[in-house]
């Protein structure tokens, strides 16, 4: 979808149809009202009939309004002014784009940007354009026959105040870049296993790299061998699929600058291996490289956003297979780090990929790495499907994440990583186990994981409950692309705006 940003007053906006609110009970939003005045209370006249209560997922198409230039007025109802906030607002714009969609109207001007007191206008801009993109994604790329929809080409977001359009045009860029990042998460994340392997997601990095000029480097089993990832090793042991390291380089900030890292759990499919899972729902564990997407749409955003700052994207990526070469509960293996590790549960086996990745990034001296995982069914039933688990070695960088999600409602919550529960993750046999039992089971994950991070400032985002939704909307969900971006951004952000003091610094002397 194309998006645009116009100063204007919503009366002489030119379009297929304009969107604006109604609060309930049947009270019109500033742009509502603008186009009562000008349609002199055409608009009124039918809330007074009761056509339109407001109620929130409601909406009302209107055409040929008196005096307004564009063709339609829809009205979307955004529920009390009271409840109003960053969730209804974000549901509004969904509901209005499918209501349209439903119509074969090509173009359409956006007028609920100013209905979100708590939040400021680039804000509203940013959360339009994701929101109206995640209500026009369609995968139907694998169906023989695809279904023919006019769907809505152009969306110009109307502003009030044309001094505020650099600000906005830059908001609007931010937004769209986010949601490109999250299409291309829910595309691979959407494909079925037999088509998205380690050897797919080695050549949507490539493609990636090709079109953004990323550096780009993909790792063999040879190179694994070499380098000791015998923990990554051994859960591609029981697939026929060889494992592949995927490396991206972005380089915003010039060589010098310590990067920040991103490391994305991509099990393309996952049986449990020996430890085999349930048979319900399995055909669900292609969604087990949902991390791994996420850091692919990542990256495709900030390179689209062109930010000033180096980014490195590290994916393992495999199969977990059974066979007669699979890994055994039981078995040791020695991870890169020079750790020994009793797999127990050949299911525990996002943390096994991680760690020896984890290790690898600590050869670009990163200022910080952040992994994404779907690691664990205990932090779905702790945090269910609203929020993703967040753990973390330094305070500071989980305030930043925090923030980020909570900005962009892709929201995380912090859990402990006390040493306390460490304690569960013992073995007589090897340095540690790779599980801890049932109790706490996501936080003895993440303590594994931070055995192997005390090099670095370092976050473990667990993603399981978050990446994918299940039932009738079964599909990815592109998170936590605006999250990850949002956090990216803003320590842009902090560089740009230090970099500007030292300027000022600089030129009083």
């Amino acid at each position: 979808m194309e998006f645009n940003i116009k100063s204007d007053v919503p009366e002489r906006a030119r379009a297929g149809c304009i969107v604006v609110g109604v609060f309930e009970p049947r009270q019109l939003s500033a742009a509502g009202l603008a186009l009562d005045r000008a349609s002199r209370g055409h608009l009124s006249a039918i809330l007074r009939r009761g056509d339109m209560q407001g109620k929130s997922g409601t909406t009302l198409m209107l055409h040929h309004v008196p005096r307004v230039a564009a063709e339609r007025v829809l009205l979307v109802g955004l529920g009390r002014a009271h409840d109003f906030g960053a969730g209804r607002f974000r549901d509004a714009v969904r509901n209005a784009v499918r209501a349209l969609g439903q119509t074969g109207i090509a173009d359409a001007v956006l007028c609920l940007s100013a209905e979100v007191k708590e939040h400021d206008a680039g804000w509203r801009i940013r959360q339009a354009a994701i929101a109206a993109s995640e209500a026009t994604y369609r995968f139907d790329r694998m169906k023989s026959k695809r279904e023919s929809v006019r769907r809505l080409r152009k969306l110009t977001l109307l502003v009030a105040d044309r001094a505020g359009l650099p600000a906005a045009a830059s908001a609007l860029k931010q937004g769209a870049a986010i949601a490109s990042g999250m299409d291309l998460a829910k595309d691979l994340g959407n494909l079925p296993a037999n088509v998205c392997t380690p050897a797919y997601l080695a050549e949507a990095a490539r493609a990636l790299a090709k079109q953004h000029k990323l550096e780009v480097q993909v790792l063999e089993r040879k190179d694994m061998e070499k380098l000791g990832m015998g923990a990554l090793l051994s859960v591609a042991r029981g697939s026929v699929e060889p494992p592949k390291l995927i490396v991206l380089q972005y380089h915003g900030a010039g060589r010098g600058r310590k990067p920040v890292a991103l490391v994305g759990k991509g099990v393309t499919f996952d049986t449990g291996g020996i430890s085999l899972k349930p048979a319900p729902e399995m055909d669900e564990m292609k969604f087990d490289m949902c991390g791994a997407a996420s850091v692919l749409g990542t990256m495709k955003a900030v390179a689209e956003l062109k930010l000033p700052l180096n980014v490195v994207g590290i994916i393992p990526t495999t199969e977990n297979m059974p066979s007669g070469t699979a890994t055994k509960p039981g078995d040791i293996v020695t991870t890169m780090s020079g750790q020994t590790v009793e797999i127990l549960n050949t299911d525990a086996e996002g943390r096994l990929i991680l760690c020896d990745a984890l290790t690898y990034a600590g050869r670009f001296e990163p200022q910080a790495v952040v992994d994404i995982a779907t690691l664990t069914g205990a932090c779905v039933i702790a945090l269910g499907h609203v929020v993703s688990g967040l753990f973390a070695n330094d305070d500071a960088l989980a305030g930043e994440l925090l923030e980020a999600g909570q900005n962009t409602h892709d929201r995380a919550w912090r859990l402990p990583l006390w040493d306390d529960y460490q304690e569960q993750l013992k073995s007589n046999f090897a340095d540690f186990a790779n599980i801890g039992g049932r109790p706490a089971g996501s936080i003895t994950a993440a303590c594994f994981l931070a055995r192997f991070t005390k090099k670095f400032k370092w976050a473990h985002l667990d993603i399981a409950g978050t990446a994918w939704k299940s039932g009738k909307e079964k599909g990815s969900t592109g998170r936590p692309v605006p999250l990850l971006t949002q956090f990216l951004i803003d320590r842009a952000a902090k560089i740009l705006n230090r970099k500007g003091h030292e300027g000022r610094q600089g030129n009083s002397k």
